[in-house]
């Protein structure tokens, strides 16, 4: 079993490191996390001081960090595929602790490891247009769109 709690004081430590860099000022910061790593970014983005401006879980556990997930206030985008039932029906649930203006896009016919053709590439292109919108200046992308791309929302 992973250590959730010390896998996300990594995350907060470097984070906190990262912030107090001269040349980090005034930079957003963007959570990414798959599998039980997605968890552990659930957690310290609940748990953090620091503000965090958006992140992005794929094929995630937010099981592992329920009891905090009422407390993240970054935008989330929780990316699952639809072959992956019992994962699926997880990050529904968070969904819901999780609150607006989190999200679940679902890559169609994408398993947990989004092996099959076409589907991590998929999952990377929801990735990045979220952390596009929520990271990046305004007029540094125009037209990225977190919501254009490929993937079904639910």
């Amino acid at each position: 079993m992973f250590d959730i709690g010390l896998l996300a004081s990594r995350l907060s430590a470097a984070t906190e490191w990262l912030v107090n860099r001269p040349d980090a000022e005034g930079c957003r910061i963007g959570y990414f996390g798959a599998s039980t790593g997605a968890g552990a970014a659930l957690w310290a983005a609940a748990d953090s001081l620091i503000p965090i401006d958006a992140v992005v879980s794929r094929g995630g556990r937010p099981d592992l960090a329920m009891g905090r997930l009422a407390r993240v206030t970054a935008p989330t985008l929780l990316i699952v595929g639809s072959l992956d039932s019992t994962v699926l029906g997880l990050n529904q649930q968070a969904l819901v602790e999780l609150g607006p203006p989190s999200k679940l896009s679902v890559v169609d016919g994408a398993t947990h490891l989004f092996e099959e053709p076409g589907t991590l590439a998929e999952a990377a292109l929801l990735a990045r247009n979220w952390f596009v919108d929520r990271l990046l200046p305004l007029d540094a992308d125009a037209g990225a769109g977190a919501d254009s791309g490929a993937g079904s929302v639910r």
